[in-house]
């Protein structure tokens, strides 16, 4: 079991805006914040997502749980509207399994950022 994940950023400022955005309708806020080095995000006050301002800079993956598509749609649009880009719309991947309903965006780094509903409609 993960206990906590991060991802090297360039631009601190940058993509705390971006996550705190695009995380919200998921119900992470900021849970500790190290200005201007490393931030926190989490749901229910622990710290299980991690940005943090160091090299080497490089694209990953981060798939974070939703309770239901409606909020995996509302992931999809704040993150659009926080700066970024799209990577696949919200929607059903039925090559991963019949109700993946997921939605993927790429965040200013790259990152493809990917929030996930796997219950049926």
């Amino acid at each position: 079991m993960i206990d906590h994940i991060g991802l090297n950023v360039a631009d601190y400022a940058r993509s705390k805006a971006f996550f705190l955005a695009a995380l919200e309708p998921l119900g992470y806020g900021i849970v500790m914040d190290f200005e201007p080095h490393g931030i926190g995000f989490g749901p229910d006050q622990k710290p299980i997502f991690w940005i943090v301002r160091r090299e080497p800079l490089g694209a990953a993956h981060v798939a974070f749980t939703a309770p239901d598509r409606a909020t995996v749609d509302a992931f999809y649009e704040a993150a659009l509207a926080a700066g970024g880009t799209d990577n696949g719309p919200p929607g059903i991947r039925e090559h991963y399994h019949p109700t993946y309903y997921g939605a993927f965006v790429h965040d200013p780094d790259g990152h493809n950022i990917e929030a996930v509903c796997h219950g049926p409609a």
